[in-house]
C-alpha cells in the first residue's frame, strides 16, 4: 500500500516541496529503505522512526518490506525533519486512516515518540502560504516562528500519538496561537543596554562618524592605537540602530530559521543582527557554503552589522570575498548542478591598528615597526576594499585633559541628541524611498542619486576639485555624495550644501 505525505527541502533559504512516498509491501524480504538522495542523518531516521513508533505503543510492520522515496529524487535532502512524515505514512497504512493532502508535516522524533524542535519552520510556513497547503504540522517548540505567518493553520505537535489521534479523528489538535517575538539576546545579538556610547571618553570625531554611518547605513572603518575605544564604539553602535521593519524582520528570520538559530519557542527576529566573527573563521563559515549550502557570517549579518575587529588579521581570501556582497547585497555560491544566492546587505564596521605594534601615531609610546612593516601591514587592505568603505576615521589617543569627571560629563551631554538626529534622518529616508524599494542612502544607485541628490554649482565644483586632487574613483565619488546626503538629512536640510560635501570628503580621504 502506498501513501504520500507533503514535506519540504531547504536549498539555501529557498524551499522546495518534497513528497514523502511511503510504501509498505505485502511481499518481499523484510526491510526498511529510504531513497531519494538522503544524507546520513536521514538514513539514520529508520531507527528513530521504528523505535519511536514502538515506544508510542503502536505496531511497526517489521515483517514487511518498507520503501520510502523522497521525491523529487534529484535534489539532495539533509536533516532530521522527515522523521514525522515517514512515521505518519507508516502508521496510516498500519491503522488504515487517510492522511489529508492539504497538510505539510515535518519534525524530528525522539525515541520516546516526542517531537523535537526542528529548524526551518518559518520557511515552511511561508511556503505553505504560497501554495495550496493550509495546515502545517510541526513540533510544538517550532510552532512560534511559523504562527506569525497569516493565512495558514499551525498545529504544534508534542508527540506522534497526538498527531495520530488528530488524523484519525480521536482527539483534534488546537491551532497554535500567534507566536511571541524572540528576545534579541537569544540569537546572540547585542542588546542596547549592554553598551552605552556615552561611556566612551572623548573621540568626538569617531562618534560623529558612527552617527552618520548609523543614519545612512554606511560602511565604516576605525583606525587607532590599542585601547582608544574602537571595540567599545563598535559594541555601542547597536544602540544607534532602529528595530527591524516588518519586511526586514521577515528577511532576517528566514536566514536565522534555515541556519537553525531560532531557539525553541522563538519567533520573529526584531533586533538588527550584530555579528562579530573571529579572524580565524573559515571561508565557508564567513562567506557561506558547505554541502548543503548554509548561510555564513555575512548573511547572518543581513540588515544588521558585521563587525570585523582587527580586520587586517583576517585572511586575504576572506577580505576579497567581501567585494560582491558589499556591492550587490547578495552572495552567489555555485555548487555542482545548482547556484544559490543568499542575502547579505549589511553594514560593515571594521577596526584596525595603524601598524603591527599599534603605536604609529601615539604621542608617547614609540612605534617599533619599520617603514617596510608598516607598508606591508597597510597593504593587507586592498584598494577595492577600501574603496567600498564609505567612512574612514582616525581615532585620537586619550588626552590628559579628558580624564576628568567634569570633562566626561560634558562629553556625555553632547551625545544626548544623537538618537534624535538619527531618527529624523531615518524618517527622511523612509519618506524619500517609499516607492524605491530601498531603506538607506547607502543603497542608492546612480539613477536614484541623480533624482535625490542634486548638487548646486558651488557644491559640484568643490566635489570635482576633490576628485582631481585626491584621485578618487567613480565609486568613491558617488559614495561621497551618498554620505553627504546623510549628513544633510541629519541637519534636516533638503539640499546638499558645500559643508556637507566637505565633511563627507573628510571621512573618505582619511589615510590609514
Amino acid at each position: 500500500m502506498l501513501v504520500k505525505i507533503n514535506s519540504f527541502a531547504l536549498l539555501g533559504i529557498e524551499v522546495v516541496r518534497v513528497t514523502v512516498e511511503v510504501n509498505v509491501a505485502s511481499r518481499g524480504f523484510p526491510s526498511f529503505d529510504i531513497v531519494g538522495m538522503p544524507n546520513k542523518s536521514i538514513a539514520e531516521s529508520r531507527e528513530r522512526v521504528k523505535t519511536a513508533i514502538q515506544n508510542s505503543g503502536m505496531d511497526f510492520p517489521s515483517t514487511r518490506k518498507i520503501i520510502v522515496n523522497l521525491a523529487p529524487a534529484d535534489i539532495p535532502k539533509e536533516g532530521t525533519l522527515y522523521d514525522l512524515s515517514i512515521a505518519v505514512g507508516i502508521i496510516s497504512i498500519v491503522k488504515g486512516f487517510t492522511v489529508p493532502q492539504n497538510g505539510l508535516y515535518f519534525g524530528e522524533l525522539s525515541l520516546d515518540g516526542s517531537v523535537r524542535h526542528t529548524k526551518g519552520a518559518f520557511l515552511a510556513a511561508l511556503h505553505s502560504k504560497d501554495t495550496d497547503i493550509r495546515n502545517l504540522f510541526l513540533p510544538c517548540d517550532s510552532a512560534g516562528e511559523a504562527s506569525v505567518v497569516n493565512g495558514i493553520n499551525v498545529y504544534g505537535v508534542k508527540s506522534i500519538n497526538e498527531l495520530v489521534n488528530h488524523l484519525s479523528g480521536v482527539k483534534l489538535l488546537n491551532i497554535h496561537s500567534k507566536g511571541s517575538q524572540t528576545p534579541s539576546n537569544a540569537l546572540g545579538i547585542e542588546t542596547r543596554q549592554n553598551y552605552v556610547l556615552n561611556e566612551v571618553i572623548g573621540q568626538m570625531q569617531a562618534k560623529r562618524a558612527l552617527e552618520v554611518a548609523a543614519a545612512g547605513g554606511h560602511n565604516i572603518l576605525l583606525v587607532g592605537s590599542p585601547g582608544v575605544g574602537k571595540t567599545m564604539l563598535a559594541k555601542a553602535f547597536s544602540q544607534l540602530l532602529p528595530p527591524l521593519s516588518p519586511e526586514e524582520s521577515y528577511e532576517v528570520t528566514r536566514i536565522y530559521s534555515v541556519a537553525g538559530y531560532i531557539p525553541p519557542g522563538g519567533s520573529l527576529v526584531t533586533m538588527r543582527p550584530f555579528r562579530s566573527p573571529h579572524h580565524t573563521v573559515s571561508y565557508a563559515g564567513f562567506i557561506g557554503g558547505g554541502n548543503p549550502v548554509k548561510p555564513g557570517e555575512i548573511s547572518l549579518s543581513h540588515r544588521g552589522v558585521l563587525f570585523m575587529d582587527e580586520i587586517t588579521e583576517f585572511p586575504r581570501n576572506i577580505l576579497e570575498g567581501l567585494r560582491q556582497p558589499m556591492e550587490d547585497g547578495t552572495i552567489t555560491i555555485a555548487r555542482s548542478g545548482r547556484i544559490i544566492s543568499l542575502p547579505s546587505r549589511f553594514m560593515l564596521f571594521a577596526a584596525c591598528n595603524p601598524c603591527p605594534c599599534g603605536y604609529l601615531w601615539h604621542p608617547k609610546n614609540k612605534c617599533s615597526c619599520s617603514p617596510a612593516e608598516v607598508e606591508k601591514y597597510k597593504r593587507k587592505l586592498s584598494g577595492p576594499i577600501l574603496d567600498r568603505i564609505d567612512i574612514l576615521c582616525r581615532m585620537r589617543d586619550l588626552e590628559d585633559s579628558l580624564v576628568h569627571v567634569s570633562s566626561v560629563k560634558k562629553i556625555q551631554d553632547s551625545d544626548s541628541n544623537s538618537l534624535q538626529r538619527i531618527e529624523i534622518a531615518r524618517n527622511c529616508q523612509m519618506k524619500r524611498f517609499e516607492k524605491e524599494g530601498i531603506t538607506f542612502n547607502s543603497e542608492m544607485n546612480n539613477r536614484q542619486i541623480e533624482n535625490y541628490c542634486s548638487l548646486h554649482v558651488e557644491t559640484e565644483n568643490l566635489l570635482s576639485r576633490a576628485v582631481d586632487f585626491y584621485g578618487l574613483s567613480a565609486r568613491a565619488y558617488f559614495k561621497g555624495i551618498k554620505v553627504a546626503r546623510t549628513i544633510a538629512d541629519l541637519e534636516g536640510s533638503d539640499s546638499i550644501k558645500p559643508s556637507h560635501i566637505a565633511e563627507s570628503l573628510q571621512f573618505k580621504t582619511t589615510e590609514i
